[in-house]
């Protein structure tokens, strides 16, 4: 295996866009602003329709912590039996315990539900107070790969924890590196070893209505109600010609 990029993808439009632009495979996910949630069945099955690469869904019921209450937990298993029956590639989730350290229990409960598909373990590792010993509960676990920022906000400046990870990995499980993956960085990445990369390429298009929004209803200062979010198929192209040239 040479490289393959994972667009964090949050809708069908931009899970279309990652495959033309060359992306190998997609995560669904709705509410990029809350750090993602489950995407709707709905787009579950419609991006499957629409897609020949693979399609990874985020089962996340909330924003926030990764801690959940018995209630939400039995929400995780009915998104991921309604995920897997939508024929989905794979499932991404991740349950902590309330000191932070991975909930091994819950975790090999879901890792049997998904069975056969391959298990992400997202970012609710880089909340583990102790990533060695957080690596080998997730191998533990029968986790595939785990997606972290090496316990940073942005996987460059994690890039020294990203590279222990990999030494720790050892091709037990896959680090996917992921949170503010572009053209700029993606080459430091590559060179300490990372092979998978998950960024969602995102760029604001224009919406469809006529008149401006009176009023703001969405949670992020960041993001216009005129506008829409959307995985640009240029930047994952910019991304994976930058990495044709290192292979």
């Amino acid at each position: 295996m040479s490289y393959k990029i994972e667009i964090c993808a949050n809708s069908v439009q931009s899970a279309i866009n990652a495959e033309q632009g060359g992306a190998d495979r997609v995560e669904l996910c709705d509410n990029l602003w809350e750090g993602g949630t489950t995407p709707s069945i709905a787009t579950i099955r419609l991006t499957k329709k629409q897609l020949n690469i693979p399609a990874f869904v985020l089962i996340r019921p909330r924003g926030g912590d990764f801690v959940y209450s018995d209630m939400e937990f039995e929400i995780i298993k009915e998104d991921l039996i309604a995920a897997k029956e939508a024929g989905v590639n794979g499932v991404v989730s991740g349950v902590l315990l309330p000191d932070g350290k991975i909930d091994i229990k819950r975790t090999r409960e879901l890792v049997a539900l998904s069975s056969p598909l391959s298990f992400t373990f997202h970012r609710a590792f880089d909340q583990v107070p102790d990533f060695i010993s957080g690596i080998e509960d997730l191998i533990q676990c029968g986790i595939q790969r785990v997606l972290t920022s090496g316990q940073k906000e942005k996987a460059i400046h994690g890039i020294a924890n990203i590279e222990k990870m990999l030494a720790l990995a050892a091709d037990r499980i896959t680090i996917l590196a992921g949170g503010g993956i572009n053209k700029k960085n993606v080459t430091q990445l590559y060179d300490i070893g990372c092979r998978e990369f998950h960024f969602s390429a995102k760029t604001l298009m224009p919406g469809l209505a006529e008149q401006q929004a009176k009023v703001r209803m969405n949670g992020s200062p960041d993001i216009s109600e005129d506008s829409i979010q959307v995985s640009d198929s240029r930047k994952i192209l910019e991304v994976k010609k930058i990495l044709d040239e290192k292979v």
